[in-house]
C-alpha cells in the first residue's frame, strides 16, 4: 500500500507542477528519457541537483553584484541568461519567465531591481522545493519497490 500511495502522491506533484506551469514539456522528455531506457537511472535526479546548485550560486552572484554601487549590466545580463538556460535545459518554465522579466527591469533600472531579484529567488526556492519533495518522493518508492 505504501508504494502505491507514494506514486499517487509522486504523480500528483508532477501534475500539479505542469499545470502551475511550473515545468514544461522538456522536464516531461527528461523523466520519459529515464523511464524508457535512453538515459541512465539517476538521470533526472542528478540533472535536478545540478540545476539546484548552480541555479543558487547564479542567484548568489547576481544578488552580490546587484548590491554593488555601480551594478555591471552586462555581467548581470550574462549571469540571468545562463540561468535561463538552465530553466530551458530541466523545463523549470516558470523560473525562465522569471528571469525574462528580470532581464527587461534591470536594463531599464538596475538599482531598483532587488525587489524583482526577491521575487526571482522565491521562485527557484519554489521549484527547488517541489523538486526535492520529488526527489524525496522518488527515493522512498526506490526503498520500497521489490527488488
Amino acid at each position: 500500500m505504501p508504494l502505491v500511495s507514494l506514486r499517487a502522491k509522486l504523480n500528483t506533484l508532477l501534475a500539479v507542477m505542469h499545470a502551475s506551469g511550473t515545468l514544461d514539456e522538456q522536464f516531461k522528455q527528461l523523466r520519459a528519457m529515464e523511464e524508457d531506457g535512453s538515459a541512465p537511472p539517476g538521470f533526472v535526479a542528478d540533472a535536478v541537483t545540478l540545476f539546484i546548485r548552480d541555479a543558487d550560486r547564479i542567484l548568489t552572484d547576481l544578488a552580490g553584484l546587484m548590491k554593488q554601487r555601480v551594478v555591471d549590466v552586462d555581467k548581470a545580463d550574462a549571469l540571468v541568461r545562463q540561468l535561463k538556460g538552465s530553466c530551458i535545459s530541466i523545463g523549470a518554465k516558470k523560473l525562465g519567465v522569471s528571469c525574462t522579466y528580470f532581464r527587461r527591469f534591470y536594463k531599464e533600472k538596475p538599482k531598483g531591481c532587488l525587489f524583482v531579484l526577491t521575487l526571482l529567488r522565491n521562485e527557484f526556492y519554489d521549484v527547488r522545493n517541489k523538486f526535492q519533495t520529488m526527489m524525496h518522493l522518488e527515493q522512498q518508492i526506490e526503498a520500497y519497490s521489490p527488488k
